[in-house]
């Protein structure tokens, strides 16, 4: 008995979209999931913008750590740029260190490539780090799904605040500011009163 073979093309359109619902979540489950109050994942090793690499434990003695997944071409991201910036100019003294990892496969979208990451930082004068994560396991160790997608941490390395870092991607629409609020309750001693949010921006890049 010859078997036929069946390409995608040949499915009838419900056995396709079930088929793609069932890749997507095969996908999705290989994530995990950071909960408020759950430690941070470590990560090191991560190649810097700057030619060095950079682990968590660099800013181990920092009063609160903001890790955002980002990227270079995602509008969304690049819209959040100057807030990026400022929030380490305005944090810079208080022991607050902001840290962005590009998650995102160069295969799946060349403008995420490491290359255009150093023109990226050097054309905005990024005063963070900006390191890569060529293997996307900090990525799926933390749960990240977009970009930006950022994580608050406490002194203990305790995941305090999770998703966007405002409430609209136009600055000057914003009205409720997520991430600079959990870091001002970190460092009066106190809990956020929002603790999660959901993370606006395009998907990452999965390679």
């Amino acid at each position: 008995m010859r078997i036929r073979h069946s390409s995608m093309s040949q499915m009838r359109p419900a056995v396709m979209i079930a088929a793609l619902v069932a890749l997507s979540l095969t996908a999705t489950s290989c994530l995990a999931k950071v909960e408020v109050g759950q430690k941070a994942p470590d990560f090191s090793g991560l190649k810097g913008v700057d030619g060095k690499d950079h682990a968590l434990s660099d800013y181990e003695d920092a009063k609160a750590v903001v890790v955002v997944f980002t990227c270079n071409h995602c509008p969304v991201s690049k819209a959040y740029e100057d807030r990026l910036i400022q929030f380490q100019k305005d944090y810079d003294d208080k022991d607050v260190q902001l840290i962005a990892i590009n998650s995102n496969s160069p295969r799946k979208q060349p403008k995420d490539s490491y290359e255009l990451m150093v023109k990226r930082a050097e054309d905005k004068d990024f005063n963070f780090p900006y390191v890569v994560d060529a293997t996307q396991e900090v990525a799926k160790a933390y749960g990240a799904t977009n970009t930006p997608h950022f994580f608050v941490l406490n002194g203990d390395g305790e995941v305090v605040y999770v998703g966007a870092m405002d409430d609209n991607m136009k600055a000057d629409k914003v009205e409720t500011k997520y991430v600079r609020d959990a870091v001002d309750a970190v460092l009066a001693g106190n809990e956020p009163e929002t603790a999660s949010t959901r993370p606006v921006g395009c998907t990452i890049k999965w390679d």
